[in-house]
């Protein structure tokens, strides 16, 4: 985490140094992406640290996922499946959760946990699909299975790892979803 409190203040000032701070996208702390958001039709390339445009861009499946996370993280959750559409590789376990949680943030909740389910399929011990997955399950109300899933979190990585600290935050107190 430390490599992304590094990139987070790096985005941080530059958001400030150019008048854009996004904060939707910031306020989140740790759980913020460490790529910075474009505008509509560009994508972040992290090797030439610029927006270039969407179409034609040589971009990596990880830099698209990547931005399209960031792009769910500022709210844009649209925007954030017109790039996950672009990854060659849709079988990914981090391109299948970001598409769970743009869905579900876009009201689709049963939508978004199949895309989780299938995160979770590719890799079990994917602690952040889990702590979404969770999230879900409180959307539904379905605390028993946020439990479950905050069980297997603490198997993952314990209990002081965001992931866990995030999902029995919102177990307690559902209204910070």
């Amino acid at each position: 985490m430390s490599m992304s409190k590094h990139v987070l203040s790096l985005v941080a000032g530059a958001c400030l140094a150019s008048g854009l701070f996004l904060s939707p996208a910031l306020a989140a702390g740790d759980d913020s992406p460490s790529t910075p958001v474009c505008k509509k039709g560009e994508v972040y390339d992290q090797k030439t640290k610029k927006c270039v445009k969407q179409q034609g861009s040589n971009l990596t499946d990880e830099n698209k996922a990547d931005y399209a996370y960031a792009l769910a993280k500022a709210e844009r959750y649209a925007e954030a499946l017109e790039v996950l559409d672009t990854v060659k590789d849709q079988e990914t376990a981090e391109v299948l959760n970001y598409r769970g949680y743009a869905t579900r943030k876009l009201g689709k909740t049963d939508e978004g946990i199949g895309y989780y389910l299938k995160s979770v399929d590719k890799d079990p011990n994917y602690a952040k699909v889990r702590e979404y997955l969770g999230e879900a399950y409180v959307v539904k109300g379905q605390i028993d299975l946020a439990r479950a899933q905050l069980d297997t979190i603490k198997s993952i990585c314990g209990t002081d790892c965001e992931e866990y600290k995030d999902l029995a935050e919102v177990i307690a107190d559902p209204s910070k979803i």
